[in-house]
């Protein structure tokens, strides 16, 4: 079983916020692949099914940003998940827009959801870091995320959750590398992305 979180914050209000662009990311998944129907459980609303040959849930915790952890914990306790079966999508300011890094373990440089993920299960599951861009001064990060997305950032967040949904069963077969190069590929291929060769790490070894 592997577990694919998307961190968000509940709520209509929210639902363009670039903090929640990893909620648009999982749900995109599921619509790609037929993963369905969404149910409330875990904290959240889950849905299960299989992607690249492995069983899969994903899910969306219901709590805010800063109580994730909660709801990743009450599912990986259910199935005896290990961090090592858990992928967690979320936004990173200190990536450019529209681009995409994958790694395992390291800091949550600020992010509620991550420090709350951490310190319910530990430190060692992969993250899918997708890049929001940094309004330049910290004071004005905390706006800048919970504000939504600008009308002309909308086709590239758009491009990338397709990017991620149509390359997601990589994710599930541990080639993080090949993942995160297809993404980037891809977006260049729609003008959306940067030209100069993605930087390579080795598949089942990110860090």
């Amino acid at each position: 079983m592997l577990l694919l979180v998307g961190l968000g914050n509940p709520g209509a209000r929210h639902v363009g916020n670039r903090h929640n662009i990893g909620f648009l990311a999982v749900q995109e998944i599921a619509k790609r692949h037929g993963i369905g129907p969404w149910r409330r459980r875990f904290a959240g609303v889950a849905c299960e099914g299989p992607l690249g040959g492995a069983r899969t849930l994903l899910l969306l915790p219901g709590t805010y940003m800063n109580e994730s952890g909660r709801a990743v914990a009450e599912a990986a306790h259910f199935y005896k998940l290990s961090p090592a079966d858990i992928t967690v999508f979320h936004d990173e300011i200190d990536l450019p827009p529209a681009k995409v890094r994958v790694k395992i373990g390291g800091g949550i440089a600020g992010h509620n959801g991550l420090r709350s993920i951490s310190e319910h299960i530990g430190n060692d599951y992969r993250r899918v870091r997708i890049g929001v861009g940094h309004p330049g001064v910290k004071e004005l990060v905390h706006g800048y995320v919970l504000n939504d997305f600008a009308k002309a950032e909308r086709p590239w967040v758009e491009a990338l959750c397709d990017a991620i949904a149509s390359n997601a069963e990589l994710l599930a077969q541990g080639k993080d590398a090949s993942f995160q190069n297809k993404v980037h590929l891809a977006m260049v291929a729609k003008g959306l992305g940067q030209t100069e060769p993605d930087d390579q790490t080795s598949d089942n070894n990110s860090k």
